[in-house]
């Protein structure tokens, strides 16, 4: 049984170097940053394979700070890129 998580961990590795090509070659800000979270998410999913097959918990606690820093990067991320809301052009606050 632990093969089959070594060969799922194999194959979301495999999946991470594709979206390290997206990051790479990706045309705009948002999609670099898309493939930014598809490998921190995919890196959690490895790591918490990982743990399973080698019955390593501390595989576990390194998963959630991971984690923790991928929803980090995206709200800096967001924050950084969105727009400010002002008032409408054209229009005068009353």
């Amino acid at each position: 049984m632990t093969d089959l998580y070594f060969y799922a961990a194999l194959f979301l590795l495999a999946n991470m170097l594709v979206g390290l090509a997206r990051a790479l070659r990706g045309p705009t800000m948002p999609d670099r940053m898309l493939s930014g979270e598809l490998m921190g998410t995919t890196a959690v999913a490895v790591l918490l394979l990982l743990s399973v097959a080698t019955d390593t918990e501390a595989l576990i606690d390194v998963a959630l700070i991971f984690a923790l820093l991928s929803v980090l990067a995206v709200v800096t991320f967001v924050r950084r890129t969105w727009p400010e809301p002002g008032p409408p052009r054209g229009r005068r606050w009353p």
